[in-house]
């Protein structure tokens, strides 16, 4: 038996990249699992393909996670078919890079809409059906450069950083309701959103990391999956770091 038989778990951005171990992981360890993606059916159908030995417990969705009524209807939905949730990861996020003199504001929005906005909208749909069961765990996915801040990434950072700042006042919020809030901040993680970087600049980024690579997708579901386990039970409030020392 895995660690997390029966548990009901929310996973945005589940097709692809980070998310996608994320969802793997959880349902290697028994866990029933809810992927939420944004608009590329076709990475779900074949994530949905490639674990069809999952099939009874993975249910995919599409949901616009920037929108507040499309979130309120998917959580309609899954109070519907599943009651409760147990444990939601805060996974879906975007960039659209720029120096902040030349970005438009389309990008500024955008990201912040995704990033920041969504996980908003998750997280407070989510706690409204964990606090009936007096049980929790909200897992935002942030970053490194919500304290480092790269040249051309103000918006990421701006959406990086307001997650760990909205992690602040909801574990306070909810703790007595025995619901814990944590961060996993991945650093340079070999997925698709690195592949419009170019290759000196990856080696420069490289250079930067003191154990010299780049982390893979497992490693982060390992920590995320720690967090949300029962060796956890005391941790709220945190930051854990999954970026090879940057």
């Amino acid at each position: 038996m895995g660690l997390f038989p029966g548990k009901k778990v929310i996973v945005t951005g589940a097709t692809r990249g980070i998310g996608q171990a994320i969802a793997i992981a959880f349902l290697e360890e028994d866990a029933e699992v809810v992927g939420i993606y944004g608009g590329n059916k076709e990475a779900a159908l074949a994530f949905q393909k490639e674990n069809r030995k999952f099939k009874e417990r993975l249910h995919v969705y599409q949901c616009d996670v920037s929108r507040q009524g499309a979130v309120e209807k998917l959580y309609d939905i899954i109070e519907e078919k599943f009651g409760h949730i147990d444990i939601l990861i805060n996974n879906a996020g975007i960039r659209k890079d720029k120096v902040l003199a030349m970005m438009p504001v389309k990008d500024w929005k955008e990201v912040i809409d995704v990033n920041l906005t969504g996980s908003y909208n998750m997280a407070k749909f989510a706690v409204r059906l964990m606090m009936k069961h007096k049980f929790g765990r909200i897992i935002f996915i942030t970053s490194p450069m919500a304290r480092l801040g790269f040249a051309g990434q103000a918006n990421y950072s701006a959406s990086k950083a307001g997650q760990i700042g909205m992690m602040h006042s909801l574990a306070k919020e909810t703790a007595k309701r025995g619901i814990t809030v944590n961060c996993v901040s991945p650093g340079f993680i070999a997925t698709e959103l690195l592949d419009d970087i170019p290759e000196n600049q990856l080696k420069e980024y490289k250079k930067l990391i003191p154990l010299r690579r780049f982390g893979q997708p497992e490693e982060v579901a390992d920590a995320v999956l720690f967090l949300a386990g029962s060796r956890a039970n005391y941790i709220t409030d945190t930051v854990l770091e999954v970026d090879g020392g940057l």
